[in-house]
C-alpha cells in the first residue's frame, strides 16, 4: 500500500519536525530518543539473556532430579 520510504519523504518529515519543534528543541528530542532506544535495547537483551539461561538450566535440573529418584 505505502511502500518503502525514500529520500523525499524523509526530507519532508524532517522539515515538518523542524517546523513543529523548532531548531533549538530537535537536538534535545534526538538525544532523549537515543537514550530511550539504548535503554530499551539493553533491557531487551537482558531479558532474552535471562530467558536463554533459564531455558538451558531448566532441562538439566529436571533430568538430574529425575535420575536421582
Amino acid at each position: 500500500m505505502f511502500g518503502p520510504i525514500g529520500w523525499p519523504e524523509i526530507i519532508i518529515i524532517l522539515i515538518v519536525a523542524l517546523l513543529l519543534f523548532g531548531a533549538k528543541r530537535l537536538p534535545e528530542i534526538g538525544k532523549s530518543m537515543g537514550k530511550a532506544i539504548k535503554e530499551f535495547k539493553k533491557s531487551f537483551k537482558d531479558v532474552t539473556d535471562d530467558m536463554d539461561s533459564d531455558e538451558y538450566n531448566s532441562p538439566r535440573e529436571k533430568n538430574s532430579k529425575g535420575s536421582e529418584k
